[in-house]
């Protein structure tokens, strides 16, 4: 599966976001995401699987639980993949830091 198609999904997004926080136990991440989804435990270890299987995440035994930790290696390979766009950033942000600084001073906190 490409990177791309991995980080399409809202679910498997989030719980990157949460590996990028901290290792989490399985059972954390199922709480979670049940919580903010309704996924389903079978569900969210079918993404957790995805995530592994696609290099996202790693995953390492502590007794009876499942560890899982955030594998930066595949997002690298998009930051490497958007450096040709990053050629157009620079203007909308500078645009950006017009407009803010417009707001400040329209609101006087210039």
């Amino acid at each position: 599966m490409h990177a791309f198609d991995v980080l399409g999904d809202p679910v498997r997004r989030r719980i990157l976001e949460l590996l990028a926080e901290r290792e989490h136990t399985s059972g954390e991440v199922v709480e979670v995401i049940s919580a903010e989804f309704g996924i389903s435990q079978a569900g969210v270890s079918q993404h957790l699987k995805v995530l592994r299987e696609a290099g996202f995440a790693r995953v390492r035994p502590e007794g009876t639980r499942r560890v899982y930790a955030l594998d930066a290696t595949p997002l690298r390979d998009i930051d490497d993949w958007l450096e040709r766009f990053r050629v157009f950033w620079p203007i909308r942000l500078d645009a950006l830091a017009t407009e803010v600084a417009r707001g400040k001073k329209a609101r006087g906190e210039l």
